[in-house]
């Protein structure tokens, strides 16, 4: 698929470009002078720490925002469109990524207040951050189908009682309990086709992209859900928490060391000088990066594990081997990246080591 290696060489270029524009602009907060003339006039508008500290990053965070609005543009518009996988109006995209940037402007200024009111009180604020951001992700999980996705997409419960009572029972085989099967109005932004198990507990619900459940047959959806339920008999959401968490501490406290040492060179009053924004964004920006192929590596093999119990599930190698086929066209899917690009940024196995893996059960 030409077309497929070109876009996501295009959305690679793109992405490197984004990350070579925020370094750039966070360097230059820092070392110019801005960071500390904010923190100053900040200081001059309120007394309270906590007001300072949501000046500064509501202002270097809006600034970000504009300065890289070109290239998410392109990267999420333009781009996809060009290529086939979009038929959103721009209208409609702007409207989405303006709820998308209300609530995560939302979570990240509480996020870094939350890190600088636990600089300020302890040395050891990078275990506090650590165990408040876990906790964190694990109440979004509870709410993200019941208050995240609705704010995108409009759901309603799979009118094909046969398909629903189908998939219900695969669930119920597999041992996962479900609230109920959801169409998402995918068609109505994107060609792009998936399914869901999304929740936990009793907001644990089966999510099907329309345009799944109108161009697959039964057969290949219940190999896709199949695959998800499987995350959830094996406990991938509390595996990735845990490893997710394990590689947040760590990158904390690597922050912290580095947060420190990078204080007087920038002369900060501190490490909770809000002045060091741009540092402590630059810090973590650069420990994230390192531990990209890290999640992405654990990521790879609970999606293989993932794989093996839908084809054991189904029994039905032919239909999954069917379905990654149609997803792979309907998604404009890279079907074969480089080792070194699929161990690095793909989270899962590329799609023909997958199927290949599928047939080697074919007898």
């Amino acid at each position: 698929m030409p077309d497929a290696a070109r876009y996501h060489r295009l959305q690679l270029v793109l992405a490197a470009a984004g990350l070579a524009l925020s370094t750039a602009y966070l360097l230059a907060a820092l070392l110019m002078g801005a960071a500390h003339a904010l923190a100053g006039a900040a200081a001059a508008a309120t007394a309270t720490a906590w007001g300072q500290v949501a000046l500064v990053a509501s202002i270097l965070g809006a600034a970000h925002a504009l300065l890289t609005f070109p290239l998410a543009w392109t990267r999420g518009w333009w781009l996809p469109r060009r290529y086939g996988l979009l038929h959103q109006s721009l209208r409609g995209w702007l409207a989405d990524r303006a709820k998308a940037a209300l609530l995560a402007g939302a979570l990240g200024l509480a996020a870094v207040e939350v890190v600088y009111a636990l600089l300020r009180a302890t040395p050891l604020w990078w275990l506090w951050a650590a165990a408040v951001f876990l906790a964190a992700n694990v109440a979004l999980a509870f709410v993200f189908p019941v208050w995240i996705v609705p704010l995108f997409y409009r759901l309603t419960p799979l009118a094909d009682e046969e398909l629903r009572e189908r998939l219900l029972t695969l669930a119920r085989r597999a041992g996962v309990p479900v609230v109920g099967v959801w169409i998402v109005d995918q068609s109505r932004k994107s060609r792009t086709a998936n399914a869901a198990v999304v929740g936990l507990g009793r907001t644990r619900r089966i999510v099907l992209f329309d345009t799944l459940a109108a161009g697959f047959t039964p057969e290949e959806i219940e190999s896709v859900l199949a695959h998800e339920l499987g995350h959830h008999v094996h406990g991938d959401a509390r595996r990735g928490l845990a490893v997710q968490g394990a590689l947040t501490l760590a990158s904390f406290w690597l922050a912290n060391g580095l947060l420190r040492a990078g204080a007087p060179a920038f002369g900060l009053a501190g490490a909770s000088d809000p002045a060091g924004m741009p540092w402590l964004a630059l810090v973590l920006l650069a420990l994230s990066l390192v531990a990209l192929p890290l999640g992405n590596a654990f990521s790879r093999w609970v999606e293989r594990q993932a794989d093996d119990f839908a084809l054991a599930t189904t029994g039905n190698p032919g239909a999954f081997i069917a379905a990654m086929e149609r997803l792979a066209e309907l998604n404009l899917a890279e079907r074969r990246p480089s080792r070194l690009k699929e161990l690095v940024l793909y989270s899962h196995p590329a799609l023909d080591r997958r199927i290949a893996r599928a047939r080697g059960g074919l007898a």
